[in-house]
């Protein structure tokens, strides 16, 4: 078990070395490449993050960890059976390092103005083995938690808030286009986020060390190619030179 864990450790810090756009190659955006996995369909599974959120840190780097998910949305008087304390408990339990998950569910007339997880939200989080925390709506307190190294992504950020509570925890939810269960790996960078299975780590790592290989070797005959030519003979046998 202890040996399980350090080489679970060492692909967690191996696969930071590379960017979420590459994770995407290796998970499901070439499914003819040979070093894809295949793992989704790319375009009808909702494997990886739209448009809607954006990095709040960059300078960060790239965050990987287990996905935890919850539900935040207004406080239903008939439904008071969660509190933030049940999303640190799960939290607690989960593979660690771990991202937190959160789908907001207001009402599309404050939907924009929630500051959900602010600054002491934030340092709870990390204080349990939280790394970043993923939403499809905005925040607060960005300027208190830069310091913490701790990143979001989200659809931007708002100074307040009113009373909102806990729907559920650990459930399936799709946040930014991006359908995640709890448990799954997250991988996330400025490019935004991708999702891929926990027991697939070492084939993902694996396969992104070769594929990275063969695209500095083919970016570095590019860069010394001059003719159309010489490019099309780099490119030969690429999705880029097919015909559609």
């Amino acid at each position: 078990m202890i040996e399980e864990r350090r080489i679970e450790e060492e692909l967690l810090e191996k696969i930071k070395e590379y960017d979420t756009p590459s994770v995407t190659n290796v998970v499901a955006t070439y499914p003819n490449n040979p070093l894809c996995l295949g793992l989704y369909h790319p375009w009808s599974q909702n494997w990886y993050t739209d448009q809607s959120i954006h990095c709040m840190f960059p300078e960060l780097g790239r965050t990987v960890g287990y996905a935890v998910t919850c539900v935040y949305g207004l406080p239903d008087p008939a439904y008071t059976r969660l509190s933030f304390m049940d999303v640190i408990d799960a939290l607690e339990q989960s593979r660690k390092p771990t991202i937190l998950i959160i789908k907001q569910k207001f009402p599309l007339e404050i939907a924009g103005k929630v500051g959900l997880s602010g600054g002491n939200m934030t340092t709870a989080l990390k204080a349990i083995g939280c790394v970043g925390v993923i939403s499809d709506g905005p925040s607060r307190d960005i300027d208190e938690i830069r310091p913490m190294k701790f990143q979001y992504l989200l659809t931007g950020v708002t100074p307040g808030h009113g009373d909102m509570a806990v729907h559920a925890v650990n459930v399936p939810v799709s946040v930014a286009g991006m359908d995640v269960y709890p448990g799954e790996i997250i991988h996330m960078d400025e490019n935004g986020a991708c999702k891929f299975p926990a027991d697939k780590l070492e084939n993902v790592v694996t396969n992104l060390a070769l594929l990275q290989k063969e695209e500095q070797e083919r970016m570095a005959k590019l860069a010394k190619a001059t003719t159309a030519a010489e490019i099309r003979a780099i490119f030969a046998g690429k999705s880029y030179a097919m015909k559609r």
